[in-house]
């Protein structure tokens, strides 16, 4: 008798945008390689704060679902003058692509991604992987996730750390600095500190109801650390956890705090919440190989895991590059890192939602 998987792949496959979410919940909260990013609930996030047309695909046997594709779809006005229209999955996060039981599935969902890219006028297709998992879409890996395995206490997460970065733990502590995690309590602290850091690294801003929403819907799973000296906020952080381990997709730290050590505050007091709650990997977020944030993260013991984004081209041609690195977006950089912060503030939103 052939097993269910045996069944799953000869049965006729049917993919279709679903409607319903109760299903696609139990289909990732069941799979072992779902991320927290393939949960419905952070499309309808992404739809509501940035105001962008959706799909979630689902493929479909006789047993049921077999795999799963959320995706978004840049096709507003701004976004197709400046940057192109254009489908990501999952954009403004660093995971989220095609969840599947079978190759049959993924190439299934690849396939439906493609026409509905084609549909909405898109010239790309843009799927956030950590390996490749379709050796005819062209491969970007210029970003790498750092990753670090967490002792189960925190005596013995402190004596794993790298001496240089202990002293700067207790000069921060005799600095007086104090730390504090919550909800959406704490949310302007932090806003006010990524709102500046973001203009000063000349790239606009997410809006501050993107991170109200996000801890509005995952109240159980994200926290707010905030680092203060007398009451300012220096540093913060928005932190979100998925089965084992805990995620920092959004950080900053005001560029004068350095000589304080916040940003290592900050961090060591992310790692012991971490710690004490026995989770059991620390996600530190994307960077590129070599600079600044990735030899910061290298620092904490953090090791580079792959991301690989995979793109599907309407016209063939080279892969897209809508990062900050590209050459034709630097005089914009220069000239929003000496907009005044309101200003920078007011406009990113409007721009940085056609930004994946």
């Amino acid at each position: 008798m052939p097993s269910a998987a045996t069944a799953a792949v000869k049965s006729p496959l049917v993919v279709h945008e679903e409607t319903v979410s109760g299903r696609c919940e139990a289909y990732v909260a069941n799979h072992p390689l779902a991320t927290a990013y393939h949960h419905p609930s952070w499309l309808k996030l992404i739809a509501s704060a940035f105001g962008q047309e959706t799909r979630y695909l689902t493929a479909e046997s006789a047993q049921g679902i077999v795999g799963v594709l959320p995706l978004v779809l840049f096709s507003g006005r701004l976004s197709s003058r400046i940057f192109g229209r254009f489908a990501v999955s999952m954009p403004f996060v660093n995971y989220g692509g095609v969840l599947a039981d079978t190759p049959e599935a993924e190439r299934a969902l690849l396939e439906r991604a493609i026409d509905v890219t084609r549909a909405s006028g898109g010239t790309h297709l843009e799927l956030r992987h950590t390996y490749q998992k379709f050796s005819d879409l062209a491969p970007r890996r210029h970003k790498v996730a750092m990753r670090l395995g967490l002792e189960t206490t925190s005596d013995e997460q402190w004596q794993r750390l790298d001496r240089k970065v202990r002293n700067q733990v207790r000069k921060a502590e005799k600095s007086g600095l104090d730390v504090q995690h919550g909800g959406q309590g704490l949310l302007p602290l932090f806003y006010g500190v990524f709102a500046r850091h973001m203009r000063d690294l000349g790239t606009p801003v997410y809006g501050s109801r993107f991170f109200d929403d996000v801890l509005s819907t995952f109240p159980d799973t994200t926290r707010v650390f905030v680092v203060t000296l007398a009451g300012r906020a220096l540093a913060a952080a928005v932190v979100h956890w998925h089965r084992d381990t805990v995620e920092v997709p959004w950080a900053s730290a005001l560029r004068e705090s350095n000589p304080l050590c916040a940003n290592v505050f900050l961090y060591w007091h992310m790692l012991t919440f971490a710690v004490e709650r026995g989770f059991r990997q620390f996600d530190f977020g994307r960077s590129t190989p070599g600079e600044g944030t990735f030899n910061f993260k290298k620092q904490w013991g953090a090791e580079p895991q792959p991301l690989v984004w995979e793109y599907w081209m309407a016209g063939g041609g080279s892969v897209p590059d809508l990062s900050p690195k590209n050459p034709k977006y630097a005089l914009a950089i220069k000239a929003w890192q000496h907009l005044p912060v309101g200003v920078a503030t007011a406009l990113g939103p409007h721009i940085v939602r056609n930004i994946p």
